[in-house]
């Protein structure tokens, strides 16, 4: 009864609650929110330091008495009590403006799809200990298909390849449910940690995830073009300790990629082989969607295509789909209540 009051002064949400960057979607609203997933605690006297950007700047920069975390990995709670704080920051947050001294509101957040009891259990007491008087789990790409308003609800077939920073989610959805699908623990990080070897098995200099990142972004491609591009990188020379600034061209970023590319549509392919023949026949007249950051790499479309045979295509803002989706149900729970995933929580309702 008490939070069935407070939540008619809350605002409901839906969460991307991602490896890389958490979305938070408010109903009526839109996003919000779209900050990284890091958390800074002082573990001098516990408290939370910097939530977010002002948390992500930190990382690697901190002293001994602060420690900046990213409490998801591979799309999955590592540290459930960083997790929690970093969930009840961001609900105050939306809440700041409106008269609500303890927001209760309803909540739907994404998982990927091979989450285990264990792990759909733990996002939602975080969420519930965050302060959501109940809880809605949905599978990340339904989500992220509904947020790139694919016809999920038709007898025909739709495919989704959402790359976040964690996990790439494969689904051939059909009928508002998964027929055939492949949930990877290789990502944008692994991406980023893949050319952080690159650079020091090849140009013995050892760079940040930072610095990895922005070479992905700046020059970062799959597949062969015209004009290759260059960027300097700045490290330290693992043989002089000293600092050190090589040229970096995007031919040496799609080696650094080319074996977790490969996985990732080597993945792609395996799906489609399971996919009933009626609905490869859809797939192929519609095409494949992609969404999530890694859908932005430079020559993924044409690298899918080449591999399979079928067009791919970056969905509309790719990094928001999850988010949109989310947002989209929260907005109309009814309609897409067969898309919800049973909770572990029922005594919480």
């Amino acid at each position: 009864m008490v939070n069935q009051i407070f939540g008619m002064f809350s605002k409901d949400l839906g969460i991307d609650l991602g490896t890389a960057n958490t979305l938070v979607y408010v109903k009526e609203k839109g996003i919000v929110i779209n900050e990284p997933s890091v958390v800074a605690i002082n573990t001098r006297n516990d408290n939370i330091v910097a939530v977010g950007e002002d948390a992500r700047i930190m990382l690697g920069k901190t002293p001994p008495h602060i420690t900046a975390i990213r409490p998801l990995v591979d799309g999955i709670i590592s540290d459930f009590e960083a997790t929690e704080r970093m969930l009840r920051y961001f609900i105050d947050k939306v809440h700041q403006d409106k008269f609500s001294f303890l927001p209760r509101p309803q909540v739907v957040l994404g998982i990927p799809l091979d989450v285990t009891e264990v792990e759909k259990k733990a996002v939602e007491d975080a969420a519930i200990s965050a302060g959501a008087r109940k809880v809605y789990l949905v599978e990340e790409p339904l989500a992220a298909a509904i947020g790139a308003r694919l016809p999920i609800n038709d007898a025909s077939g739709s495919m989704i390849v959402d790359i976040g920073g964690g996990t790439t989610e494969i689904a051939v959805i059909s009928l508002a449910g998964a027929v055939t699908w492949r949930s990877l623990r290789t990502a944008g990080d692994e991406l980023i940690n893949d050319i952080v070897q690159y650079v020091r098995d090849n140009f013995n200099v050892l760079i940040g995830e930072r610095t990895a990142e922005s070479i992905k972004t700046g020059i970062g491609s799959v597949y062969p073009h015209d004009e290759p591009v260059q960027i300097a990188i700045r490290g330290r020379d693992l043989m002089s300790g000293l600092p050190k600034e090589v040229m970096m061209s995007s031919e040496h970023a799609r080696d650094a990629m080319s074996r977790t590319v490969h996985q990732i549509i080597e993945n792609i392919k395996a799906t489609i082989e399971l996919t009933p023949p009626e609905l490869v026949a859809d797939i192929y007249e519609r095409g494949i969607a992609l969404s999530g950051g890694g859908a932005l790499l430079k020559g993924l479309p044409q690298l899918i295509n080449s591999e399979t045979g079928i067009k791919a295509f970056v969905v509309d803002d790719p990094l928001t789909c999850v988010a949109r989706g989310t947002g989209m149900i929260i907005e109309n729970l009814p309609q897409y209540q067969q898309l919800i995933v049973p909770s572990t929580n029922d005594t919480h309702a």
